[in-house]
């Protein structure tokens, strides 16, 4: 028995399918970031026209409908600092990790900052609560058993529920500024890996994690004997990478390693090949010569300059108000990275030798 091909449709750069999609852009109105948006509109074609199958179709179209949702929950606190809280489902009060999680939450709301949780039970639900109404988020996974976003989230206008766990990583991570992880299971320990794979590949923005064990507890430090000895021992990572993430369980020492991750360093950006990393402050010319012989093993020859905005940050206006340095960063070496930002965290600020005498 015969099949009959279907018909190959229009490619989405065909000449009449690109006028229909610009008809269609104009139709809604859409004129911010219209390249990008035309982009999505010819990516959704070229699936459509080619060999998936209903279920591939439904699972795109779920899992964009899902990152719209939670963009747009996201949208209005896009610049306020956020961390976000990982731990187990199943550690609840009077668990002291519960209460560890829940003063941390509050700690960082007092700061300023929001907290993310997953928003289900156990840490999640610590630090819901401690972070508050106001400043807690929460992105959900529907999960049979687990499908109820928990109490001090469920009200709240600021929680996203998600049906795939890769769009839920993606919300958790992408808009935080910090990462607590606590204790738990198969998910806290594959939320710890994706956060170090994707700061040790350059694949998320520079970020802080803090690994945190309640006092007394060996929880944190003995899966850094196991990393030491069977993924650092067998050549399987660099061991800088261990520059990645801190061990504690002092509450203030974590406060202290995220917000003072923040305390001169803001954000970095790629001009081609340049990396652009902006300051509150920039350093000393002494104070760059030193810091490019201590990193001339990720730059090139030219070492770490001081610059203004580049033309295509002045066109985005993007923080023209800061201070800058660049260098030509290899790509490779996130954990020297992080040790520069680290260096660069340690610099007095202008004027502190001055205070210091008075």
């Amino acid at each position: 028995m015969s099949t009959r091909a279907r018909p190959a449709a229009p490619a989405a750069n065909d000449p009449g399918v690109a006028a229909l999609v610009e008809h269609f852009l104009d139709t809604a109105d859409v004129t911010h970031d219209r390249d990008v948006v035309r982009g999505i509109v010819q990516a959704m074609l070229e699936l459509a026209r080619g060999d998936a199958s209903r279920l591939d179709l439904k699972l795109a179209r779920a899992a964009l409908g899902e990152m719209a949702e939670a963009f747009q929950m996201f949208a209005p606190y896009r610049d306020v600092r956020k961390v976000t809280v990982f731990g187990s489902a199943r550690t609840g009060p009077p668990d002291r990790t519960y209460e560890l999680a829940r003063k941390l939450a509050a700690r960082f709301a007092v700061e300023g900052w929001m907290v993310v949780t997953g928003a289900g039970p156990g840490i999640m639900a610590a630090g819901n609560e401690g972070a508050g109404e106001a400043m807690a988020i929460g992105v959900n996974i529907r999960l049979p058993g687990e499908a109820e976003p928990n109490e001090w989230i469920a009200e709240n206008s600021k929680l996203v529920e998600m049906k795939y766990f890769f769009t839920r990583k993606l919300m958790l991570i992408k808009e935080s500024s910090g990462f607590l992880v606590l204790p738990g299971g198969f998910g806290t320990l594959d939320e710890c890996f994706e956060l170090l794979t994707l700061l040790q590949t350059g694949k998320a923005e520079p970020a802080p994690i803090v690994l945190v064990d309640s006092p007394g507890e060996r929880y944190w430090h003995g899966w850094e004997d196991f990393v030491t000895a069977q993924v650092y021992g067998r050549g399987f990572a660099d061991p800088v990478e261990a520059a990645l993430y801190r061990i504690t369980d002092d509450i203030d020492q974590a406060v202290r390693e995220i917000l003072g991750f923040h305390r001169n360093y803001h954000s970095r950006r790629f001009v081609r090949d340049t990396m652009v990393i902006r300051l509150r402050y920039a350093p000393t010319d002494l104070e760059l010569t030193s810091l490019s012989a201590t990193f001339a093993d990720i730059c090139s020859a030219r070492g770490i300059w001081r610059t203004g905005p580049y033309p295509v940050e002045r066109a985005d206006h993007d923080h023209l108000e800061l201070a800058r340095v660049a260098l030509e960063f290899n790509r490779v070496h996130h954990g020297r990275l992080r040790q520069l930002i680290d260096a660069l965290n340690a610099l007095s600020p202008p004027g502190a030798a001055t205070l210091a005498r008075r």
